[in-house]
């Protein structure tokens, strides 16, 4: 019940963040704090989804690649969400909670954006890259 309610007010703050636009640079409020981890989030997390498809594209002629590859992102994506609901599970009744749930989720996805952005830069020939070097 109480994750539910935490995705809620996850959604809520989505909702507002691309409604309001927070000077992040000002915060005065945990719910502009609030506002200001969910635009770092999206942002992080745009990211991501620009070198995944990037690698998707390249992955075109190999369909068991591209099945790999998503995957292996699905299987992140859970990490990612239970592993962050274990590092907030102590603010879990603060109005700190959401920020922590979107820091630690932003964090991950930085660190993960990373990892795909090697596969994008293997030489020719490396068997232990599963994208090719060129589109």
């Amino acid at each position: 019940m109480r994750l539910m309610a935490s995705v809620v007010c996850l959604s809520l703050f989505s909702g507002m963040s691309s409604a309001i636009a927070a000077d992040c640079n000002d915060q005065s409020t945990q719910s502009d704090l609030n506002i200001c981890g969910d635009q770092d989030f999206k942002a992080a997390d745009k990211a991501l989804n620009d070198v995944y498809r990037t690698i998707v594209k390249r992955l075109s002629q190999d369909p068991e690649g591209k099945t790999r590859l998503t995957s292996s992102q699905k299987a992140w994506i859970a990490f990612r969400d239970a592993e962050c609901d274990f590092q907030s599970g102590n603010s879990i009744q603060g109005s700190i909670h959401p920020m922590l749930v979107l820091i630690c989720r932003t964090g991950l996805t930085k660190t993960r954006t990373e990892e795909l952005k090697v596969y994008l830069k293997c030489d020719e020939g490396d068997t232990l890259c599963p994208v090719p070097a060129t589109e």
